[in-house]
């Protein structure tokens, strides 16, 4: 269980955030220089070097969106410069990608980031750079909404693995959806028929909700508060919900922690988006206060359920079910170990979490909901860990910013160092680019610049 901080201020992380910076810019011009783009993009990190892995091309959104955080942190204009020419020349595939579930991914860190600057006068104003990212916004969460199966209550976007699938992780992807329905966009599908970009995002959201995400209430032998399944299978002839899986997980019965992250952070962030819309936004899916309270639900269990399975200092092991972590001992109720010989540890789950345990820890402080503290201290912890060593890569020579991230352990893709048993001291693009989120929104609450959410800009 985390050992919560509770004094840690997000002012106290100041120097190390400093540090970070410097670090980080160390690693964008080095891939940028080093990295042969016709591989494709990098994912993650064999011995120190950010390789490729042919499966989806889900992470240039975090490569290029990683220089704009980096100007948004430190005016880094060199960054930034690259970040925008290379969305420009490289992200048009990913906003037409009509095979994917990523689309949150890949273009709000890009051309939604771009053009939070933009609004937030950090860049210059320029009206055709504006309706050009405005308009790739658009289109991806018409796009994305264009992957629909439907289930009784209403429907979800089915992941890559085809119409049956339901990801947990696309629960961030719902925000592209937010966000083009925000910019006055609707998505016109077979018969010139319009659908409700929201309402298709809230009815993912729901499905998320209620079939990706266990309460307690007995619905399996496994049923416990917060826990989380990767992937949920539907019988695509009736939509009826079958059961649960995984694909990088250990089992469907287990809790992947890097999916339960996504799911923290995406229904943390979505609570705070959906606060700010009028109650005629919410009249055909049973009104706002209902949907808010799903919501809400989700979001506290799996914040709940981070807290209480994850080693004393915030970092997670990559799953809670895996198989050989009671032969690491009492590993709850101490730090986790990295280099241990049975289990490997996922910063990148732990960076994505943190991010969720504070917008949730906000977003209850601010309707006077005392326990909001509870979780703001709780992300602080893990953003305090990962900051330090042995997670944040002060090697120059190491291309990675947040080491120990897993990517596929079922698959054995990570990469093993000679005389180990389990994969440790590697990076993936997502960590990195998710570690330097969570910390440009702490930075940004200690110097008092607008809170960052990805609705800035979205008008």
């Amino acid at each position: 269980m985390i050992k919560i901080q509770d004094t840690l201020q997000p002012s106290d992380l100041k120097e190390k955030l400093a540090r970070f910076w410097e670090l980080s810019a160390q690693k964008i011009h080095s891939i940028e220089k080093n990295y042969d783009q016709k591989n494709g993009a990098p994912v993650f990190t064999e011995n120190g070097v950010y390789t490729s892995r042919g499966w989806t091309e889900w992470t240039h959104g975090f490569q290029f969106g990683s220089g704009v955080l980096q100007f948004d942190a430190t005016g880094d204009q060199k960054a930034l410069a690259q970040s925008i020419r290379n969305t420009i020349d490289k992200m048009a595939p990913h906003v037409s990608h009509t095979g994917v579930h990523d689309h949150g991914f890949n273009n709000l860190s890009t051309y939604g980031n771009l053009l939070r600057l933009m609004h937030e006068g950090k860049i210059p104003e320029n009206d055709w750079e504006k309706e050009f990212y405005k308009l790739a916004i658009k289109i991806s969460g018409a796009v994305q909404a264009s992957r629909w199966t439907s289930i009784p209550e209403g429907g979800f976007i089915h992941s890559f693995n085809g119409p049956h699938s339901l990801f947990v992780d696309t629960i961030r992807s719902c925000r592209i959806l937010v966000a083009s329905h925000l910019l006055g966009h609707s998505y016109h599908a077979e018969g010139d028929k319009k659908i409700n970009l929201l309402e298709r995002a809230l009815q993912h959201m729901f499905a998320t909700a209620k079939y990706a995400i266990y309460y307690g209430e007995g619905r399996d032998t496994y049923d416990e508060w917060g826990r989380t399944a990767h992937e949920s299978i539907f019988n695509t002839k009736d939509g009826q919900y079958r059961c649960p899986n995984t694909q990088q997980g250990y089992s469907g019965f287990s809790t992947w922690t890097r999916g339960l992250a996504w799911a923290m952070t995406g229904f943390s962030e979505e609570l705070e988006a959906l606060s700010q819309l009028n109650e005629v936004a919410f009249d055909n899916l049973g009104g706002k206060e209902n949907c808010i309270a799903i919501l809400e639900k989700a979001a506290q269990a799996t914040c709940d359920f981070y807290i209480k399975n994850t080693p004393s200092c915030g970092v997670c092991y990559w799953d809670t079910g895996a198989p050989n972590l009671d032969k690491i001992g009492a590993y709850l109720d101490q730090p986790a170990d990295p280099y241990n010989n049975w289990e490997p540890v996922d910063s990148s789950g732990a960076a994505i979490a943190a991010q969720g345990l504070l917008r949730f820890g906000k977003y209850l402080k601010n309707k006077g909901n005392t326990k909001g503290q509870h979780y703001i201290q709780a992300g602080l912890t893990v953003v305090n860990s990962l900051l330090e060593e042995p997670y944040l890569s002060t090697d120059e020579s190491h291309q990675g910013l947040l080491l120990h991230s897993i990517y596929h352990q079922p698959n054995g893709w990570d990469y093993v160092p000679k005389g180990s048993k389990v994969a440790h001291g590697e990076s993936c693009m997502w960590g990195d680019y998710h570690l330097r989120e969570v910390a440009l929104y702490v930075q940004k609450i200690i110097v008092n610049e607008p809170y960052l959410q990805f609705t800035n800009g979205m008008q």
